[in-house]
């Protein structure tokens, strides 16, 4: 069951790409998975409950909508559970594990809305009550159920229920503590690990009191996959096999840390098996158990010889003090490589912008056109508020191996970066793909003055290193 929930969504991707115009980028792919999800969902409810025609009642309305709201949250719950898992194969079709992880974020809000109305739709009338602003309604007692299956559900409805309800007070305040950016990284990768745990016990609530009628519709067949599969990524996540098969082991080689501009460079040697990565793509990185996996993009080309560097910006209580902590020989556990942020395209000239540390994986695709150059004509432009000499030395000496024109936009003396700025520089900039790296507010700057200006989204890659 868990390979057919796979499959279903494999399914649902490649239709997907079939039905959606070329010209249309990752981004609107992620805002149709999404709303093409929800209305599915709510499509199958409203095929499978009586309410449009049963009688107009508060009880009737309370009742069809706890069954709704309740798909909806367990349904896109068991979604993002299966995006936490990592699936490589969605990749593509997403654009990247960036892109999955807004949609995992996207899941996750709307998981935390449906089952706060779950649980309003429950608690309001009770509250009503009390209040003396509404009658208590008469229990109808139905009759006694035939089923075995039924009689052991409502057997244990009392179970389910209190379950139910702990798991929802504990999924809350863990859906919230993910969304406080300022909550430290270490905890945040303890805590959310027990959403797996809040999940399953929520499977259980949801598998007793969906309403019984629904096991013989299509909605149920649908919710046993999207559980079943939800559940089997949970397991994994608790037991930390999240791309198991994707790991290696390595030993940190070398140390710099370039203080004036706040970057700590580290040159690792994997140790055993590694497929190799391309250029442009990132891995998880753990230097400390306690502290946990952290993504961190490739400075460098792959060559075989199981060497791999990265280049670290302070932006973070842990980056802070790794440049003391970190030590030569110390043992690193990699996990990837994941992402999308390749440079593949048919044109025969690209348009590379990096921010800051954004031009971390430009240096990789430097490094590997200086030893394998493709033909192409590149444009690459270097935006930083902070001139460091020795780095712009090394991006030039990089550029001229490779064939790239590099042109340095110091804020301070050039201003922020702007499109007109890229045209001028490029005049037949309408026949290149542009490939951006850097802060959010910046690509969004830039993505919006190209488009007025009618160059495709679709055209305009960005990489979204923003996993929460």
């Amino acid at each position: 069951m868990a390979q057919a929930a796979m499959a279903a969504l494999e399914g649902v991707a490649r239709w997907h790409a079939l039905a959606v115009p070329g010209s249309w980028d990752a981004m609107k792919h992620i805002k149709l998975s999404f709303w093409g999800f929800l209305l599915a969902l709510c499509g199958l409810w409203a095929l499978a409950d009586p309410i449009a025609v049963m009688p107009v009642t508060f009880g009737g309305w309370r009742s069809s909508l706890l069954n709704l709201t309740g798909i909806v949250a367990i349904g896109v719950m068991s979604l993002a559970l299966l995006l936490a898992a990592r699936p490589v194969l969605f990749e593509p079709f997403f654009g990247g594990l960036d892109k999955m992880y807004r949609l995992h974020k996207w899941l996750g809000i709307t998981a935390l809305v449906m089952s706060m109305a779950h649980w309003l739709c429950k608690q309001v009338p009770g509250w009503l009550v009390d209040a003396g602003w509404m009658a208590r309604p008469e229990r109808l007692r139905g009759p006694e159920p035939t089923s075995t299956v039924l009689q052991f559900f409502q057997s244990q409805r009392g179970l389910a229920e209190g379950v139910g309800e702990w798991a929802f007070y504990a999924t809350v305040v863990l859906l919230m503590l993910a969304l406080i950016k300022w909550f430290p990284y270490r905890l945040f990768f303890k805590t959310h690990r027990l959403l797996a745990v809040a999940y399953l016990f929520l499977v259980l609530h949801s598998v007793v009191l969906m309403k019984f009628s629904y096991w013989g519709e299509a909605v149920g067949a649908v919710m046993a996959v999207l559980m079943l599969g939800g559940s089997v990524a949970a397991v994994t996540v608790l037991f930390r096999r999240v791309g198991a098969s994707r790991r290696a082991v390595g030993v940190v080689e070398q140390i710099t840390y370039h203080r004036e501009v706040r970057v700590l460079e580290v040159a690792v040697q994997i140790k055993g098996r590694w497929a190799g990565h391309q250029s442009g793509q990132f891995v998880f990185v753990t230097f400390d158990v306690r502290e946990g996996a952290h993504p961190f993009t490739i400075s460098s080309a792959w060559t075989g010889d199981g060497h791999m560097q990265f280049l670290i910006k302070e932006l973070g209580d842990y980056t802070r003090v790794l440049p003391v902590t970190l030590k030569v020989g110390d043992p690193v556990k990699i996990e990837g490589p994941y992402g999308q942020f390749t440079f593949d395209n048919p044109r025969v000239q690209q348009i590379w912008v990096g921010g800051g540390i954004g031009i971390t994986p430009f240096v990789a695709r430097l490094t590997e056109l200086g030893r394998k150059p493709d033909g192409k004509t590149v444009n690459l432009f270097y935006a930083t508020a902070m001139p460091y000499t020795l780095a712009i030395h090394k991006l030039r000496r990089l550029a001229r191996d490779a064939n790239v024109r590099l042109h340095v936009m110091i804020e301070a003396r050039d201003g922020r970066l702007t499109a007109q700025q890229i045209c001028q520089e490029v005049p037949d900039w309408q026949s290149s793909d542009i490939w951006f790296c850097g802060p959010r507010a910046f690509g969004q700057a830039l993505r919006k003055n190209f488009n007025s200006r009618g160059f495709a989204d679709d055209r305009f890659h960005e990489e979204l290193f923003d996993l929460r």
